[in-house]
Protein backbone atom coordinates (compact mmCIF):
# COMPACT_ATOMS: atom_id res chain seq x y z
CA UNK A 1 0.00 0.00 0.00
CA UNK A 2 1.44 3.45 -1.35
CA UNK A 3 1.13 6.31 0.99
CA UNK A 4 2.02 10.31 1.10
CA UNK A 5 2.72 9.81 4.93
CA UNK A 6 6.64 10.81 4.69
CA UNK A 7 6.27 13.68 5.03
CA UNK A 8 4.36 13.70 8.45
CA UNK A 9 7.06 11.14 9.58
CA UNK A 10 10.18 12.91 8.78
CA UNK A 11 11.33 16.04 7.56
CA UNK A 12 12.40 16.19 4.16
CA UNK A 13 15.01 18.82 4.09
CA UNK A 14 16.65 19.10 0.38
CA UNK A 15 14.53 17.34 -1.08
CA UNK A 16 11.86 18.48 -4.27
CA UNK A 17 9.18 16.16 -3.89
CA UNK A 18 6.56 17.07 -1.13
CA UNK A 19 5.37 13.70 -0.29
CA UNK A 20 5.02 10.22 -2.32
CA UNK A 21 1.49 10.02 -4.40
CA UNK A 22 0.13 6.31 -4.34
CA UNK A 23 1.91 4.14 -6.65
CA UNK A 24 -0.89 3.50 -9.63
CA UNK A 25 -0.32 -0.13 -9.70
CA UNK A 26 -1.98 -0.24 -5.88
CA UNK A 27 -5.55 -0.65 -5.17
CA UNK A 28 -4.83 0.51 -1.93
CA UNK A 29 -3.35 4.76 -0.62
CA UNK A 30 -3.54 6.22 2.23
CA UNK A 31 -3.46 9.82 2.72
CA UNK A 32 -2.04 12.05 5.71
CA UNK A 33 -4.36 14.38 7.62
CA UNK A 34 -3.01 16.99 9.76
CA UNK A 35 -4.45 16.68 13.61
CA UNK A 36 -3.25 19.81 14.75
CA UNK A 37 0.02 17.67 16.18
CA UNK A 38 2.51 17.59 13.44
CA UNK A 39 5.56 19.44 14.44
CA UNK A 40 7.81 19.58 11.64
CA UNK A 41 10.81 20.72 14.38
CA UNK A 42 10.42 17.90 16.64
CA UNK A 43 10.98 15.09 13.46
CA UNK A 44 13.68 13.06 12.17
CA UNK A 45 15.52 14.19 8.91
CA UNK A 46 14.22 12.09 5.57
CA UNK A 47 18.07 10.28 5.00
CA UNK A 48 18.90 8.30 1.34
CA UNK A 49 19.04 4.29 1.66
CA UNK A 50 20.56 2.95 -1.10
CA UNK A 51 20.27 -1.10 -2.02
CA UNK A 52 21.61 -3.12 -4.26
CA UNK A 53 20.20 -5.04 -7.69
CA UNK A 54 22.44 -7.72 -9.36
CA UNK A 55 21.39 -7.69 -13.08
CA UNK A 56 21.34 -10.00 -15.50
CA UNK A 57 20.84 -7.49 -18.24
CA UNK A 58 22.57 -3.85 -18.56
CA UNK A 59 22.45 -2.65 -22.20
CA UNK A 60 18.60 -1.50 -22.45
CA UNK A 61 17.18 -0.95 -26.27
CA UNK A 62 15.00 1.33 -27.60
CA UNK A 63 12.74 2.54 -30.32
CA UNK A 64 11.19 5.32 -30.34
CA UNK A 65 11.79 7.84 -33.19
CA UNK A 66 12.10 10.84 -30.85
CA UNK A 67 15.62 9.90 -29.54
CA UNK A 68 19.26 9.70 -31.69
CA UNK A 69 20.19 6.59 -29.72
CA UNK A 70 18.71 3.32 -30.01
CA UNK A 71 20.71 1.53 -26.73
CA UNK A 72 21.43 3.03 -23.06
CA UNK A 73 22.84 2.19 -19.99
CA UNK A 74 21.47 3.16 -16.03
CA UNK A 75 23.81 2.54 -13.61
CA UNK A 76 21.18 3.37 -10.51
CA UNK A 77 17.63 3.72 -10.50
CA UNK A 78 16.12 6.89 -8.76
CA UNK A 79 18.18 9.81 -8.67
CA UNK A 80 19.48 11.68 -5.20
CA UNK A 81 19.43 14.69 -7.13
CA UNK A 82 15.71 15.16 -6.97
CA UNK A 83 14.66 17.30 -9.57
CA UNK A 84 11.12 18.00 -9.50
CA UNK A 85 10.63 17.80 -12.72
CA UNK A 86 12.39 14.56 -14.04
CA UNK A 87 10.43 12.75 -16.29
CA UNK A 88 11.76 9.25 -14.92
CA UNK A 89 10.43 9.42 -11.59
CA UNK A 90 7.29 7.17 -12.90
CA UNK A 91 9.81 4.16 -13.35
CA UNK A 92 10.01 3.86 -9.60
CA UNK A 93 6.40 2.63 -9.26
CA UNK A 94 8.03 -0.28 -11.46
CA UNK A 95 9.79 -1.12 -8.13
CA UNK A 96 6.87 -0.60 -5.96
CA UNK A 97 8.08 2.78 -4.95
CA UNK A 98 6.32 6.02 -5.04
CA UNK A 99 7.58 8.40 -8.14
CA UNK A 100 7.89 11.16 -5.11
CA UNK A 101 9.77 11.09 -2.77
CA UNK A 102 10.80 7.61 -2.78
CA UNK A 103 12.52 8.53 -6.22
CA UNK A 104 14.33 10.76 -4.46
CA UNK A 105 15.81 9.03 -1.20
CA UNK A 106 15.53 4.85 -1.86
CA UNK A 107 17.88 4.54 -4.48
CA UNK A 108 19.00 0.97 -6.09
CA UNK A 109 22.58 0.59 -7.44
CA UNK A 110 23.72 -2.11 -9.97
CA UNK A 111 27.49 -3.09 -8.44
CA UNK A 112 27.76 -5.33 -11.60
CA UNK A 113 26.91 -3.14 -14.54
CA UNK A 114 30.55 -3.25 -15.75
CA UNK A 115 31.16 -7.15 -15.51
CA UNK A 116 27.68 -7.57 -17.22
CA UNK A 117 28.73 -4.10 -19.75
CA UNK A 118 32.01 -6.94 -20.69
CA UNK A 119 29.87 -10.01 -21.32
CA UNK A 120 27.35 -8.19 -23.60
CA UNK A 121 30.08 -6.54 -25.74
CA UNK A 122 32.09 -9.70 -25.79
CA UNK A 123 29.32 -11.27 -27.69
CA UNK A 124 30.31 -12.34 -31.17
CA UNK A 125 27.15 -10.86 -32.72
CA UNK A 126 27.06 -7.69 -31.05
CA UNK A 127 26.93 -5.13 -33.09
CA UNK A 128 28.37 -1.46 -31.94
CA UNK A 129 26.72 1.55 -31.77
CA UNK A 130 26.73 4.86 -29.25
CA UNK A 131 25.57 3.68 -25.89
CA UNK A 132 23.75 6.68 -23.91
CA UNK A 133 24.12 6.96 -19.95
CA UNK A 134 22.60 9.54 -18.53
CA UNK A 135 19.20 9.91 -20.33
CA UNK A 136 17.31 8.09 -17.07
CA UNK A 137 18.76 8.98 -14.37
CA UNK A 138 21.87 10.67 -13.49
CA UNK A 139 25.18 8.35 -13.30
CA UNK A 140 26.71 11.03 -11.38
CA UNK A 141 24.22 11.52 -8.25
CA UNK A 142 25.94 12.03 -5.56
CA UNK A 143 26.11 8.31 -4.45
CA UNK A 144 28.56 7.57 -7.57
CA UNK A 145 31.45 8.86 -5.23
CA UNK A 146 31.29 6.07 -2.77
CA UNK A 147 29.96 3.20 -5.37
CA UNK A 148 31.83 4.20 -8.84
CA UNK A 149 30.01 2.02 -10.94
CA UNK A 150 29.88 4.74 -13.65
CA UNK A 151 33.96 5.07 -13.53
CA UNK A 152 34.07 1.27 -14.27
CA UNK A 153 31.41 1.03 -16.99
CA UNK A 154 33.69 3.80 -18.62
CA UNK A 155 37.19 1.82 -18.16
CA UNK A 156 35.05 -0.91 -20.19
CA UNK A 157 34.05 1.14 -22.67
CA UNK A 158 37.70 2.37 -22.91
CA UNK A 159 38.98 -1.28 -23.41
CA UNK A 160 36.24 -1.79 -26.09
CA UNK A 161 36.82 1.43 -27.93
CA UNK A 162 33.50 1.64 -27.32
CA UNK A 163 31.08 5.19 -28.46
CA UNK A 164 29.62 6.67 -25.36
CA UNK A 165 27.44 9.96 -25.12
CA UNK A 166 26.89 11.10 -21.26
CA UNK A 167 24.34 13.60 -20.43
CA UNK A 168 24.50 14.70 -16.35
CA UNK A 169 24.30 17.87 -14.22
CA UNK A 170 27.26 16.54 -11.66
CA UNK A 171 30.36 17.38 -10.93
CA UNK A 172 31.58 14.61 -10.52
CA UNK A 173 31.85 13.95 -14.25
CA UNK A 174 35.17 15.58 -13.78
CA UNK A 175 37.05 12.80 -11.32
CA UNK A 176 36.64 10.63 -14.87
CA UNK A 177 38.75 13.03 -17.05
CA UNK A 178 41.74 11.24 -17.89
CA UNK A 179 39.32 8.19 -18.92
CA UNK A 180 36.95 10.91 -21.16
CA UNK A 181 39.81 12.50 -22.21
CA UNK A 182 41.20 9.61 -24.07
CA UNK A 183 38.50 8.54 -25.32
CA UNK A 184 37.33 12.30 -26.98
CA UNK A 185 41.19 11.88 -29.11
CA UNK A 186 39.80 8.89 -30.50
CA UNK A 187 36.34 10.23 -31.36
CA UNK A 188 34.42 7.92 -29.01
CA UNK A 189 32.91 9.95 -26.25
CA UNK A 190 30.86 13.17 -26.22
CA UNK A 191 29.05 15.06 -22.80
CA UNK A 192 25.96 16.78 -22.70
CA UNK A 193 25.23 19.08 -19.50
CA UNK A 194 22.10 20.12 -18.26
CA UNK A 195 21.74 23.81 -17.47
CA UNK A 196 18.01 24.42 -16.58
CA UNK A 197 18.55 28.20 -15.31
CA UNK A 198 21.03 30.44 -13.95
CA UNK A 199 19.39 31.34 -10.95
CA UNK A 200 20.70 29.50 -8.06
CA UNK A 201 17.55 30.13 -5.63
CA UNK A 202 15.24 28.68 -8.40
CA UNK A 203 18.13 25.43 -9.38
CA UNK A 204 18.01 25.18 -5.53
CA UNK A 205 14.46 24.78 -5.11
CA UNK A 206 13.99 23.20 -8.47
CA UNK A 207 16.99 20.85 -8.60
CA UNK A 208 17.84 20.78 -4.78
CA UNK A 209 20.51 18.35 -4.44
CA UNK A 210 22.00 19.33 -8.15
CA UNK A 211 25.59 21.16 -8.52
CA UNK A 212 24.03 24.69 -8.58
CA UNK A 213 24.05 26.44 -12.29
CA UNK A 214 28.11 27.82 -11.67
CA UNK A 215 29.20 24.92 -10.93
CA UNK A 216 27.71 23.32 -14.31
CA UNK A 217 29.50 26.00 -16.48
CA UNK A 218 32.68 25.29 -14.79
CA UNK A 219 32.30 22.15 -15.93
CA UNK A 220 31.61 22.96 -18.95
CA UNK A 221 35.03 24.85 -19.41
CA UNK A 222 37.42 21.84 -17.57
CA UNK A 223 35.61 19.40 -20.24
CA UNK A 224 36.13 21.65 -22.82
CA UNK A 225 39.91 22.80 -21.86
CA UNK A 226 40.70 18.79 -21.93
CA UNK A 227 39.24 18.08 -25.39
CA UNK A 228 36.06 16.72 -24.33
CA UNK A 229 33.20 17.84 -26.84
CA UNK A 230 30.39 19.41 -24.79
CA UNK A 231 26.51 20.64 -25.69
CA UNK A 232 24.79 22.28 -22.97
CA UNK A 233 20.89 21.44 -22.87
CA UNK A 234 18.56 23.75 -21.79
CA UNK A 235 15.85 21.30 -20.68
CA UNK A 236 14.01 21.37 -19.05
CA UNK A 237 13.15 24.37 -20.38
CA UNK A 238 9.67 25.91 -17.96
CA UNK A 239 7.43 27.67 -19.47
CA UNK A 240 7.30 31.28 -17.77
CA UNK A 241 9.66 30.10 -15.18
CA UNK A 242 13.00 30.02 -17.02
CA UNK A 243 11.82 30.07 -20.52
CA UNK A 244 13.10 33.82 -20.30
CA UNK A 245 16.81 32.51 -19.70
CA UNK A 246 17.51 30.91 -22.96
CA UNK A 247 19.75 33.16 -24.52
CA UNK A 248 21.68 33.40 -21.55
CA UNK A 249 22.05 30.28 -20.52
CA UNK A 250 23.33 29.69 -24.23
CA UNK A 251 25.48 32.58 -24.12
CA UNK A 252 26.92 31.55 -20.51
CA UNK A 253 27.57 27.62 -21.57
CA UNK A 254 29.02 29.51 -25.24
CA UNK A 255 31.99 31.29 -22.87
CA UNK A 256 32.45 28.16 -21.06
CA UNK A 257 33.17 26.42 -24.30
CA UNK A 258 30.65 24.36 -25.18
CA UNK A 259 30.30 23.47 -28.63
CA UNK A 260 26.35 22.88 -29.28
CA UNK A 261 23.23 23.33 -27.74
CA UNK A 262 19.77 21.56 -27.63
CA UNK A 263 16.56 22.88 -25.80
CA UNK A 264 13.68 20.68 -24.87
CA UNK A 265 10.51 22.11 -23.24
CA UNK A 266 9.10 20.81 -20.02
CA UNK A 267 7.35 17.71 -20.29
CA UNK A 268 4.80 15.86 -16.89
CA UNK A 269 4.40 12.42 -17.36
CA UNK A 270 2.04 10.57 -15.58
CA UNK A 271 2.43 11.33 -11.36
CA UNK A 272 5.24 14.37 -12.29
CA UNK A 273 2.20 16.26 -13.62
CA UNK A 274 0.67 16.25 -9.94
CA UNK A 275 4.34 16.67 -8.21
CA UNK A 276 5.20 19.59 -9.96
CA UNK A 277 2.05 21.58 -9.60
CA UNK A 278 2.27 20.64 -5.43
CA UNK A 279 5.83 21.96 -6.27
CA UNK A 280 4.90 25.25 -7.95
CA UNK A 281 2.27 26.16 -5.58
CA UNK A 282 4.53 26.15 -2.76
CA UNK A 283 7.20 27.56 -4.30
CA UNK A 284 5.84 30.25 -6.93
CA UNK A 285 2.08 30.67 -5.76
CA UNK A 286 2.28 34.27 -7.95
CA UNK A 287 3.17 32.35 -11.03
CA UNK A 288 1.18 28.41 -10.26
CA UNK A 289 -1.61 29.32 -12.94
CA UNK A 290 0.33 31.08 -15.72
CA UNK A 291 2.62 28.39 -15.65
CA UNK A 292 0.19 25.53 -16.19
CA UNK A 293 -1.66 26.73 -18.43
CA UNK A 294 1.40 27.63 -20.66
CA UNK A 295 2.19 23.88 -20.61
CA UNK A 296 -0.97 22.98 -21.14
CA UNK A 297 -1.28 25.37 -24.36
CA UNK A 298 2.07 23.63 -25.15
CA UNK A 299 0.59 19.90 -24.92
CA UNK A 300 -2.99 20.55 -26.47
CA UNK A 301 -4.93 21.53 -23.57
CA UNK A 302 -3.23 18.71 -21.25
CA UNK A 303 -0.95 18.38 -18.42
CA UNK A 304 1.09 15.88 -21.09
CA UNK A 305 1.10 14.96 -24.77
CA UNK A 306 2.96 11.64 -25.18
CA UNK A 307 2.66 11.58 -29.15
CA UNK A 308 6.35 10.76 -30.27
CA UNK A 309 7.53 14.24 -32.54
CA UNK A 310 5.68 16.24 -29.76
CA UNK A 311 6.27 15.60 -26.28
CA UNK A 312 9.43 16.62 -26.36
CA UNK A 313 8.22 20.03 -28.50
CA UNK A 314 5.68 20.88 -27.91
CA UNK A 315 3.17 22.39 -30.21
CA UNK A 316 1.35 25.44 -30.49
CA UNK A 317 2.53 29.07 -30.98
CA UNK A 318 4.52 29.45 -27.78
CA UNK A 319 6.55 26.20 -29.21
CA UNK A 320 6.96 27.53 -32.60
CA UNK A 321 8.28 31.16 -30.61
CA UNK A 322 10.66 29.28 -28.45
CA UNK A 323 12.30 26.84 -31.16
CA UNK A 324 13.02 30.12 -33.18
CA UNK A 325 14.24 31.72 -30.29
CA UNK A 326 16.47 28.67 -29.99
CA UNK A 327 17.74 28.56 -33.38
CA UNK A 328 18.40 32.22 -33.93
CA UNK A 329 20.56 32.39 -30.71
CA UNK A 330 22.63 28.88 -31.19
CA UNK A 331 23.35 30.28 -34.80
CA UNK A 332 24.53 33.27 -33.39
CA UNK A 333 26.92 31.58 -31.02
CA UNK A 334 28.40 29.09 -33.29
CA UNK A 335 26.01 25.92 -31.37
CA UNK A 336 24.00 25.40 -34.06
CA UNK A 337 26.53 23.24 -35.92
CA UNK A 338 26.04 19.50 -35.82
CA UNK A 339 28.67 17.23 -34.24
CA UNK A 340 30.55 14.81 -36.20
CA UNK A 341 29.14 11.02 -35.32
CA UNK A 342 31.26 9.21 -32.83
CA UNK A 343 33.30 6.00 -34.45
CA UNK A 344 32.28 2.57 -34.32
CA UNK A 345 34.68 1.45 -36.52
CA UNK A 346 37.72 1.48 -33.50
CA UNK A 347 35.34 -1.05 -31.92
CA UNK A 348 37.48 -4.08 -30.64
CA UNK A 349 37.29 -6.93 -27.97
CA UNK A 350 39.90 -6.87 -25.81
CA UNK A 351 41.81 -9.99 -25.04
CA UNK A 352 39.87 -12.56 -22.48
CA UNK A 353 41.61 -14.96 -19.97
CA UNK A 354 41.84 -18.04 -21.86
CA UNK A 355 42.27 -16.60 -25.36
CA UNK A 356 44.50 -18.42 -28.11
CA UNK A 357 47.06 -15.84 -28.97
CA UNK A 358 46.65 -14.67 -32.65
CA UNK A 359 49.73 -16.03 -34.89
CA UNK A 360 49.59 -13.14 -37.57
Amino acid sequence: MADDLTLRSHRAKGRAALGNPAIRFDRLAAKAVDDGWYQDDDLPVLRTSVSEEMIGKVITRNASPDLSFDRSINPYRGCEHGCIYCFARPSHAFLGLSPGLDFETKLIARPNAAEQLRKELSNPRYQPATIAIGTNTDPYQPIEKERQIMRAVLEVLRDFNHPVAIVTKGTLILRDSDILADMAAKGLVRVGISVTTLDPAISRAMEPRVPLPAARLRVIRALSDAGIPVRVMAAPLVPALTDHELEAILQAAHDAGAVAASCILLRLPREVAGLFQEWLEAHFPDRAARVMNRVRALHGGRDYDPEFGKRMTGQGVWAKITQQRFKLAAARLGLDRRLSPLRNDLFARPPQKGDQLALF
